[in-house]
């Protein structure tokens, strides 16, 4: 957003940038016109000088409104400021003179528009285009900054292991070890260019720590998510303190939808939804109506196989979608699907677009991607992924 002293700056420089190119262009073209006579100049300054006054104050304040942010509309600018500054600055002028402002004096005003002041009207015209435009931007447009890489993560809670479980048996969770699997996720995803933001950590909240599922980035829309968990519902409060503070624009999805973040992935601008346990329809009607109007197409994939939709498939960076077959329930809704040999290897975090980051449980995925060109980091989680986490579940990543 422009600050106002920087609109207020920029509007100003824009009108007489195009004020005074008008003024001297016009003049220039009566001044060649009437064969270049010295003794001319001074009558001609004076005549365009009250429209070129009349043309600051009005160009400036169109600025002022950005008005003029297209080209089409800056033209349409032009010729009515060309207008009504070459109509208000004639008028000036014959006041000036101390003449009469009647119905003789207003015609021959109007008259003016298709003689002495049209050059005076198409020049405001390409000026407005061009110049006004030209000096607006320069002013206003902030260079692009590269792309900041974030990660949204959360502290394990000492629970862990009292988190909800669907498609596995419970076995006792180390707390300690986990807190350190988690502190080298982190530190993984630091070394890799992600500036880590540690939403506070809530040890009464079991699952807590699985953060991806609590919102979905989707550029600057955030949307906050309705655990399908109801254990899992008090997580949202703190993830929504931590988005509204990153700027982004915060849609919500509401009860009766459900939606947990581990059933969305993003391929592209293709949206893939897990309808499970976790999400259900109208979860998933409601992240469509936020992500169409974003360009995002939702393909909604029926899940029973796994917790998550993210727990059987994720994509690499080239947009190929891998899983382990015996846990994806539709292989054929993928455009490019490619089979790994361990289950722990069905989902990675993507880096950069030539590098991902899996669990150490899957070495032998690891070759494989590996062996497709990516440059691959690997973490232990295996304490999370007793209670059906992974790598993708322990971060938001929003770029």
């Amino acid at each position: 957003m422009i600050s106002v002293g920087r609109r207020f700056a920029a509007a100003l420089t824009s009108g007489i940038a195009v004020a005074g190119t008008v003024y001297v262009a016009t003049g220039l073209a009566f001044f060649t016109s009437n064969g270049a006579a010295a003794e001319n100049l001074p009558a001609i300054a004076e005549y365009f000088l009250p429209m070129a006054l009349v043309l600051f104050v009005t160009y400036s304040i169109v600025s002022a409104l950005e008005i003029h942010r297209y080209w089409f509309t800056a033209a349409v600018v032009g010729l009515v400021l060309g207008m009504v500054s070459a109509i208000a600055g004639t008028a000036l002028g014959i006041i000036a003179t101390g003449a009469e402002l009647n119905a003789e004096a207003f015609t021959f005003i109007v008259a003016t528009l298709l003689g002495t002041n049209l050059i005076f009207v198409v020049v405001t015209i390409i000026a407005a285009v061009t110049v006004g435009r030209r000096v607006w931007n320069a002013l206003t447009v902030v260079p692009a900054q590269p792309t900041q890489l974030i990660a949204l993560v959360r502290a394990p809670s000492s629970q862990l292991g009292e988190g909800e479980l669907t498609h596995l048996d419970r076995v006792p969770v180390d707390a300690e070890l986990a807190d350190s699997q988690w502190e080298g996720y982190v530190a993984a995803l630091r070394a890799n260019g992600f500036e880590t933001i540690e939403v506070p950590a809530a040890d009464e909240l079991a699952d807590s720590v699985f953060i991806e599922d609590t919102v979905v980035v989707f550029g600057e829309v955030a949307v906050l998510t309705s655990p399908g968990a109801e254990s899992r519902e008090a997580e949202i409060e703190a993830v929504r303190v931590s988005v509204t503070e990153l700027g982004l624009e915060l849609h919500e999805i509401t009860q009766p939808g459900t939606l947990d973040g581990g059933d969305v992935l993003k391929v592209g601008s293709t949206v893939y939804v897990g309808r499970g346990g976790r999400t259900n329809a109208e979860g998933i009607r409601q992240l469509r109506a936020i992500v169409s109007p974003l360009g995002y197409s939702l393909i909604a994939v029926p899940v029973e196989k796994v917790l998550h939709l993210k727990s059987g498939v994720t994509a690499l960076p080239d947009g190929t979608v891998i899983g382990y077959p015996d846990l994806v329930d539709n292989i054929d809704l993928y455009d490019r699907f490619l089979a790994v040999p361990e289950a722990e290897g069905a989902a990675v975090v993507v880096l950069s677009d030539d590098a991902v980051l899996m669990s150490s449980s899957a070495p032998k995925t690891a070759a494989l991607i590996a062996d497709l060109g990516y440059r691959v980091v690997t973490v232990d989680v295996s304490e999370f992924e007793k209670m059906e986490g992974c790598v993708t579940c322990l971060s938001v990543r929003i770029r």
